[in-house]
């Protein structure tokens, strides 16, 4: 984690772009550029976070401009010096991470172009996820220019829950001038932070249906369920299933379908939410109203933990339980050698979490945790609980602790 960034070799940086240009050249991408004529490294660039195809973009636009990408743990796996050599930087998401800053000062320093994904996940439906209030911060001290890459279609096109290509075409993105040196001296850092919230504000499926981009994928409902955990007809959770074009509740046996603007539309009676990130904010309100109330708990869930201390490989922790509740995460159990294992991430260390649907095809949903010093991929068992929820309770839990109740 403290090697120095390396600067990307002059033998890769073409190489790149190859690997980058096809999938930019498929989905047609566009990319419009406003108040970035002759801007040259360093600078720092915030990108949006939605599908692998925003790095390929991101090089694109960039492109023959050097750069270093912060890429997290899980992502350097096998492929650690390759990713090193064309300018990733190792990260552990969601930890205060001082040897971070080092790094990226080192990049501008190098003068370079630092490429940041400050919502440190993929959107879970489309739009934008929370953002650190330290990014700000990071903007004062890096002392460049601030541009932002906000992409439109990837989500749509391979979305977080079902990561098929669906062929959407043509994308967009757009590259713009955020900041100026100057500008952020005079500026305040809460004031940057809502500027760059502002910036980042977007929704894949509301630009789909304006563009009137059709998906034709016969198959583009299949693991909705995962993000829209509660049915909105009978209120229960955990019982929503997906299959086909189809999103249904196993409860109450209420469907709707999903049409090819990604516009759901109920079988029978009244469509509750036909836009889909509708129905994700409001189950938001209904953790928030668990918060409020004081009442959040997954209960006790049964997990099996898998640990990365360093980029070579997973290794089985061992068998425990994890508790999420208004005191945090909570992880403990034993090893296959009996020895005891224990993580708390308090509610004010957490801002979000990162989770995972299906990890990698074959492991199953699972919630991500980190310290400084190693990253635990914990795996509850059996049902009853969502992921989704637990993210959406990180995030509520840690406003409410922060603000208050917010109505």
């Amino acid at each position: 984690m403290e090697k120095p960034p390396v600067r990307t070799k002059w033998y890769l940086r073409p190489l790149t772009y190859l690997l980058s240009a096809p999938d930019t050249w498929i989905h047609g991408t566009k990319i419009t550029k406003t108040g970035t004529e002759g801007l040259k490294p360093p600078y720092l660039l915030l990108c949006n976070h939605n599908a692998f195809m925003d790095f390929k973009v991101a090089t694109r636009a960039i492109f023959p401009q050097r750069a270093n990408y912060i890429v997290a743990i899980d992502g350097f796996i096998g492929r650690e010096k390759l990713l090193r050599d064309v300018g990733c930087i190792c990260k552990r998401k969601f930890t205060d991470d001082v040897q971070l800053i080092r790094q990226l000062l080192r990049v501008v320093q190098n003068g370079d172009v630092a490429v940041v994904y400050p919502e440190a996940r993929y959107s879970l439906c489309g739009t934008t996820a929370v953002l650190p209030e330290s990014l700000g911060k990071l903007c004062r001290l890096l002392k460049v220019p601030v541009v932002t890459l906000i992409c439109h279609g990837h989500h749509v096109n391979s979305p977080f829950w079902n990561l098929h290509d669906r062929g959407v075409r043509p994308t967009e993105a757009e590259l713009s001038l955020l900041f100026t040196p100057e500008q952020l001296k005079e500026t305040p850092v809460p004031e940057i932070n809502r500027r760059i919230e502002e910036a980042f504000e977007y929704d894949d499926y509301a630009w789909q249906k304006e563009r009137g981009i059709r998906i034709r994928y016969k198959k583009r409902a299949e693991g909705l369920h995962k993000v829209l955990y509660q049915c909105p007809h009978c209120g229960t959770e955990f019982q929503m299933r997906s299959e086909g074009t189809r999103l249904y509740c196993a409860a109450c046996g209420k469907g709707w379908q999903m049409t090819e603007l990604s516009e759901l539309q109920a079988e029978d009676g009244n469509t509750e939410f036909t836009h889909i990130p509708d129905w994700y904010e409001w189950e938001r309100k209904n953790v928030r109203r668990e918060v409020e109330a004081g009442i959040y708990s997954s209960g006790v869930l049964p997990v099996h933990v898998d640990s990365l201390p360093n980029a070579k490989r997973f290794l089985r922790l061992g068998n425990g339980t994890l508790v999420h509740d208004m005191n945090g995460f909570t992880v403990e159990g034993k090893t296959d050698a009996g020895e005891d294992f224990r993580m708390h991430k308090t509610v004010p260390s957490l801002y979000s979490c990162h989770i995972e649907y299906e990890y990698l095809g074959k492991y199953g949903d699972c919630i991500d945790l980190n310290t400084l010093e190693d990253t635990w991929y914990i795996y509850p068992e059996g049902g009853g609980f969502s992921v989704t929820k637990m993210a959406l309770a990180t995030e509520e839990l840690y406003q409410h602790h922060k603000n208050g109740p917010r109505h």
